[in-house]
Order: C-alpha cells, then structure tokens, then sequence
C-alpha cells in the first residue's frame, strides 16, 4: 500500500480518534436542547461535513431561529473537547502505524472536516503532535469534504505531489475528497458500513490500522529473503 508513497495524510475523526460516539453524544444532547429530536441514524445522515455545515442542514430543516449557528457550533465543540479530555481514546493501531511511517522517513499529515479547537484537542490529548508536520482543517477553507480542498492543501503544506500521498479516511465524503486530489486513498469503513458499496471507489479497504502495520511488515520480510 506504501508503493511510492511520500506522504500519508490521516483523516482525524474516526481514524485517529475514536471520536464518533463522542459526537453522537455532543450532537443528541445539544440538537435535543435546542428543540431538534435527533438520534444516532440523524447524526449519520452528515457525516464527514464540516459542523457548521451539518448544523446549517438541520436548522433549515426545523427552522430554528433563536440561537445562531455560530453560537450553536461553539456549544456543542466545546461539549465534545470536554468529552475527549476525559474520554478520548486512539483508534486501534494509531501509535503503531505513526511509528511506522515515521521510522520509514514519510511525511505525515491531518486533514480533518472538524475545527482547529477540536484538532489540536486530539492530538494534544492522544500526545502524538510530534508525528505530523502538517495539521489542515477544512474550518475556514471555501469548501468543505467532498471538496479535496482541504488535502491539497495538506499535501502542499507538506511539500508532497497529490499523486504520492495517501489518504486514510472513514466516510465516504471523505474518500470522494481524496480521490478528488488524486491521491491513493486507504479505507476504513465503521461496521455498520462494512458492505457500504459507496466505499469500493477507495483504492484499498481494511478493518482497522493494524491491518497496515501487518502488511508492511509482511512486505519487509519478503524483501529480506529475496
């Protein structure tokens, strides 16, 4: 998977961080607060938008009027860094595949849908800020995922042709971005879209990180015994 690969950009929420629980949480209490009935399948419906953008979704859609979506995006950012600090946990496999890429000399970058606050949050709390060189939020870009704005931008922060980098996503919004830049794109699906046909456009598809770690250690063995 690593075949001529430079550069190898991380989505950040549901790949680095187990943070989609953690937002179904922030979201249910915080849409229900507001007078919008919301549930798990509800925050499904967005996923891999910027907040803002899911938050604009659901305002048009219930008409809310008496709390402005900049003041609502606060709300519920700050409910969420609140639950990471106490509650935020790697994905499986994330220290070990930073180690990799960092020992075989790739650069390694975030290009996330979330915020500033919430990115540097996450890689503060999970202490692995020291691995990337490139930390990219979509927050004020023009466009948002499926755009690939925000991993061309990471792949030009990081010095990197678009056609050497790898992107590791988790929603289909987000692989529609990084084949839009042109990249090779790595993806790990949620269970519940294991048999999502929306994911066959990623060029390579596995469970879980460790799954890149195996198979790069498979790939050095054979070059040592040839």
């Amino acid at each position: 998977m690593l075949t001529d690969i430079k550069a190898v950009i991380f989505d950040m929420d549901g790949v680095i961080i187990d943070s989609e629980p953690l937002w179904r949480r922030a979201m249910i209490q915080s849409f229900t607060e507001i007078g919008i009935p919301f549930s798990d399948a509800h925050c499904r419906i967005t996923t891999g938008l910027r907040f803002k953008e899911v938050a604009d979704f659901w305002f048009k859609k219930h008409q809310i009027t008496h709390i402005s979506i900049d003041e609502f995006d606060t709300l519920v950012v700050n409910r969420l860094c609140d639950l990471i600090a106490k509650e935020g946990r790697p994905m499986k496999g994330v220290n070990e595949v930073l180690h990799l890429l960092k020992e075989k000399g790739l650069k390694i970058g975030i290009g996330t849908s979330s915020n500033h606050q919430l990115m540097n949050t996450v890689v503060d709390v999970l202490n692995i800020r020291a691995y990337f060189s490139a930390l990219c939020s979509a927050e004020h870009m023009p466009y948002g995922k499926p755009h690939p704005m925000v991993y061309l931008t990471c792949a030009k922060e990081l010095n990197t042709d678009p056609l050497h980098c790898l992107v590791i996503e988790d929603s289909v919004n987000g692989i529609i971005a990084g084949k839009a830049a042109q990249m090779k794109v790595l993806a790990i699906p949620e269970d519940i879209n294991k048999n999502n046909p929306k994911f066959s456009i990623a060029d390579y598809t596995i469970s879980s990180l460790l799954e890149l770690v195996k198979d790069e250690a498979k790939n050095s063995a054979r070059l040592r015994f040839h």
